[in-house]
């Protein structure tokens, strides 16, 4: 290859590279929106209060527990 063509090959690398860059740098910055919208659509789900209904579930569940009886173990 000569001069001119070594040239040209690391223009192409060159602009390669930056349209690497380019793209990688959009695609962190969806990401980063993206993560910004589930962090607030979860935290306004975790601050919600937990049903009546619900923690009557859980007391049931503890209360039988309690009583001696094994909670049903999880098959691998």
């Amino acid at each position: 290859m000569d001069l001119s063509g070594a040239r040209a090959q690391r223009t192409d690398n060159l602009a390669k590279d930056d349209k690497d860059h380019d793209k990688t740098h959009a695609v962190r910055a969806r990401q980063r929106v993206i993560g910004r919208e589930l962090r607030r659509i979860y935290d306004g789900v975790v601050n919600e209060p937990i049903p009546d209904e619900f923690l009557d579930l859980l007391r049931q569940i503890d209360e039988t527990d309690d009583a001696g009886h094994k909670p049903a173990e999880k098959k691998s």
